[in-house]
């Protein structure tokens, strides 16, 4: 009897050893909310890139666990979520979607050595005001991002009213000034600067005020949901002006919710990684499970990639080795071969502008003479 009870004992502690041989990284995003879709294309890279990962025997021999943590883009829910990855004891995050979200919750895994990087949060603040050197981003910067998209206006639009706006957010605020600051720089001062409330669903008034303003253009620093009322609002007006916006488009629930409206919808984003042709297999096995490789799917799915490779170089998950690799190492992801600088952003190539038509969207021109168009996304 004492020998099967030690028996037990002995299962128990070799089970209790394997489960403590497991890896708990996050993902943090908008998994409910109105930015929910871009939650989705998080959880749906970082799913695909555990399960990947492990299938190949995981990372230095231990397997990897996922949490998910849902901040819906709130920053007080941000911080509620780092400190809960805080205690689940997890090493790495891939996260946060929202600039708002990522800003104050980098400060939570700075103290508590957690490394963290963003796929999708592109406010300049985030990296250069950074609180700790184990926050990073695989994605560009709205200070790149406002750069092509203002040359892009003044020379495209120079005889056209151009309105800006901004939802006061983090993202879109910053964004907006950026784009501003460029286009005043070429010469063109906007007709219309003025900021709007997200989450509103009547932009009547302001809609209102454009026409009567003539715009011609309007520039959103904002995310898809409230430009996609906009572009309806405007066009039940008899307004036909264009809309011009970033990233936060990239998103098929755009055109769910303009229908014909959002046609010729103008917006920057990184060169589609969908294109490149080692993220062929991963998309494959994305679209085969019924999902959507668009938007940051698959930013995600190289940020854990990344942090995977810096691991295996490190050969432990400890915080100072594994920081030591992503600032020394260079990365062979879906999204590229990818690097970090001294203050964390990615060494990869800039913006391209895109344009929605019928329900997709497409290379309209790119932001980098390396970066070729090829066939269009599907």
């Amino acid at each position: 009897m004492k020998k099967v009870l030690l028996g037990g004992v002995a299962l128990n502690l070799v089970m209790s050893g394997m489960a403590m041989a497991e890896i708990t990284i996050g993902v943090a995003g908008p998994i409910t909310g109105q930015y929910a879709s871009f939650g989705e294309q998080f959880r749906t890279g970082a799913e695909q890139a555990v399960a990947d990962i492990n299938e190949a025997g995981g990372v230095n021999g231990e397997m990897l666990r996922l949490s998910i943590g849902d901040d819906a883009c709130d920053p007080r829910q941000a911080v509620a979520v780092a400190n809960q990855f805080a205690s689940e004891g997890v090493t790495f995050v891939a996260g946060h979607f929202c600039s708002g979200s990522s800003i104050p919750a980098s400060q939570v895994y700075a103290d508590e050595e957690i490394v963290m990087i963003s796929p999708a949060s592109t406010n300049p603040a985030f990296t250069e005001e950074r609180p700790g050197e184990g926050v990073f981003r695989v994605c560009g910067r709205d200070d790149q991002q406002g750069e092509v998209a203002g040359a892009y206006i003044a020379e495209n639009f120079a005889d056209v009213n151009v309105a800006i706006l901004n939802d006061r957010t983090a993202y879109g605020a910053g964004l907006a000034a950026e784009t501003e600051r460029v286009l005043r720089a070429a010469g063109k001062d906007p007709t219309v600067v003025e900021a709007y409330t997200a989450g509103e669903r009547d932009y009547t008034a302001l809609v209102t005020r454009m026409n009567q303003e003539d715009v011609g253009l309007v520039y959103i620093g904002g995310y898809h949901t409230e430009a996609g009322l906009i572009a309806r609002q405007m066009r039940e007006q008899g307004m036909d002006a264009l809309i011009m916006s970033g990233d936060a488009l990239v998103s098929d629930e755009y055109w769910a919710i303009t229908g014909e409206a959002g046609e010729g919808t103008l917006m920057t984003f990184s060169p589609d990684p969908r294109r490149n042709e080692v993220a062929a297999p991963v998309v494959e096995k994305i679209e085969a499970a019924g999902k959507s490789a668009e938007g940051y799917a698959l930013y995600t799915y190289a940020a854990i990639q990344a942090w995977a490779q810096a691991v295996n170089t490190a050969g432990s998950t400890d915080f100072e080795p594994v920081v030591a690799a992503l600032n020394e190492g260079t990365f062979d992801t879906v999204i590229g071969e990818l690097a970090f600088d001294d203050v964390g952003d990615v060494t990869l190539p800039g913006y391209v502008v895109y344009e929605w038509s019928d329900g997709t969207y497409d290379y309209v021109e790119t932001a980098a003479a390396d970066v070729e168009p090829a066939t269009p996304a599907q």
